[in-house]
This record gives C-alpha cells, sequence and structure tokens, in this order.
C-alpha cells in the first residue's frame, strides 16, 4: 500500500487546559513514524511544554524525567506544501552551523502560534532567506498568520485540527527569562484509532 493511500494518522495531546488535537501527514513519513513510535513507547507521558514564547510557538518534547532527546536524529522532510501557518506541527533542531543537513530532534516539536503578516513582512522575509511564497502561503499569512521566516528550514509535519484555544491558552501563560511556563505543562498524547 503506497504511504499516501493510507488515512492520515490523528493524535491528541491532554493538557490541563484540555485537549489539542493534530493529524499527522502521510508524506512527512519519517517523522510520522518517530512520533507514533515515540507515542507508543510512552516518551510522552507527563512530558513537559519547556518552551513558550507568546505570539511564536509552544514547544515540547523532552520526557518526563528531564531527557529532551532519545539520542538520534531524522532527516529532514522539509517540502514545499508544509508551510508555518498557525497551528502547524514541526520538529525543532539544531542550528545551520552544527547541523547543516537540518536534522530534525528524535523528539522535540513546536505548535505554530504565529501572527498574521502583511506583504512588506514577506517581502523582506523573501530578500533576507531567498524563500519564494506562494499566493496560498502569502494569503493565509495575511489573514490567517503564521512564522514564515521558519519556512524551509523546518520538517512541518503535522497541523492541528482541533483544539487551537488550547494552545491559545498555553501561550499566555507567563514564563521566566529562558521561556520556560512558572508553573509546569505537561502533556500526554495518545493516538486515535
Amino acid at each position: 500500500m503506497a504511504q499516501n493511500s493510507k488515512p492520515e494518522t490523528l493524535i491528541v495531546i491532554h493538557t490541563k487546559f484540555g485537549d489539542i488535537t493534530a493529524v499527522l501527514y502521510n508524506d512527512t513519513p519519517k517523522h510520522r513514524d518517530n512520533f507514533i513510535k515515540l507515542i507508543k513507547e510512552g516518551w510522552f507521558n507527563q512530558s513537559p511544554f519547556h518552551r513558550v514564547i507568546k505570539d511564536f510557538m509552544i514547544q515540547g518534547g523532552g520526557n518526563k524525567d528531564g531527557q529532551n532527546d532519545p539520542g538520534y536524529t531524522i532527516p529532514a522532510e522539509i517540502l514545499p506544501n508544509h508551510f508555518h501557518k498557525i497551528g502547524a506541527l514541526a520538529a525543532a533542531r539544531m542550528g545551520d552551523q552544527v547541523n547543516p543537513e537540518k536534522r530534525s530532534s528524535g523528539s522535540q516539536f513546536y505548535i505554530v502560534v504565529g501572527q498574521k503578516v502583511d506583504d512588506a513582512y514577506l517581502d523582506a522575509v523573501s530578500a533576507r532567506t531567498g524563500h519564494i511564497f506562494t499566493p496560498e502561503e502569502r494569503e493565509t499569512y495575511k489573514t490567517i498568520g503564521g512564522t514564515p521566516h521558519l519556512d524551509g528550514d523546518y520538517t512541518v509535519f503535522g497541523e492541528v485540527v482541533d483544539g487551537f484555544d488550547v494552545v491559545e491558552k498555553i501561550d499566555k501563560v507567563a514564563t521566566d527569562h529562558q521561556d520556560r511556563p512558572l508553573e509546569p505543562i505537561t502533556m500526554t498524547i495518545d493516538i486515535l484509532e
């Protein structure tokens, strides 16, 4: 069976603020399969959202014992049809200077909160990064919002389909100088069968 003919996997991220439902894309199979494996192993059980930057993103992925990643990386699956619109589920990674292949963390992920931007902002991002935004991307970033300056640099492997209000509640929590929530916000992730 071809990888794109199977239904996309739905996951639910349970938090004290409510549930976030997301879909994992089939055309990023390495990221999808790794995320499913980690969920089944219980990696994310009581895992914290350890980095929250208002109007930008919420990030988690370490395990409850404080281990940041499982000790491996995943080859980049950066596709032009997946971009950093609000609600995008993407893989965090080490910077280009130590990771020129843009390999993703084995477990660190973020959900885009972002904000609406205008054409001038998108033009400036294009001039700085060389990334050309499609008309669809431009319209989405102007009307819905996102973090366009990340496009082409990180693997987007899913998106929130329900519970964005929960993402917004997490986005608004008080944080310290390292963007860590002052009160822990943990998650448990399940696969919707």
